[in-house]
């Protein structure tokens, strides 16, 4: 256990990206981001960035850090209640986001994609 109050929980994971990768979770079960009101949310990100400052504060090697939240299957989430990866990272860690960057939308189609997100 790493942090816990009355709204979430912070511990290591027992399958770490690199040593000191820590799961923020709501202690209430929200399975989807959906599921969890907004202050919870506002807290689990809040604490998740206290935890990547300790992070970089601590001992442990840490040049960077990521904060990754998975939300649907489609998404790999694979455990069903909310939890935030915070993790430390570095120059030749193994971890990677294996994603095709380069795709520019033009003005239009991201126009056009905004407003369908504001319309949900």
């Amino acid at each position: 256990m790493v942090y816990q109050d009355e709204v979430v929980t912070a511990f290591l994971t027992i399958g770490p990206v690199n040593p000191g990768h820590l799961l923020v979770i709501p202690n209430q079960h929200a399975a989807y981001l959906a599921d969890m009101d907004e202050e919870t949310g506002a807290h689990l990100f809040t604490i998740s960035t206290r935890l990547a400052r300790a992070l970089r504060q601590s001992r442990l090697r840490c040049e960077g850090v990521n904060l990754f939240l998975a939300d649907g299957e489609a998404a790999f989430q694979e455990i069903f209640h909310v939890h935030m990866h915070v993790f430390p990272r570095f120059k030749g860690d193994s971890f990677t986001l294996d994603a095709d960057w380069s795709v520019r939308p033009s003005r239009e189609e991201l126009d056009r994609i905004a407003l369908q997100i504001r319309r949900g």
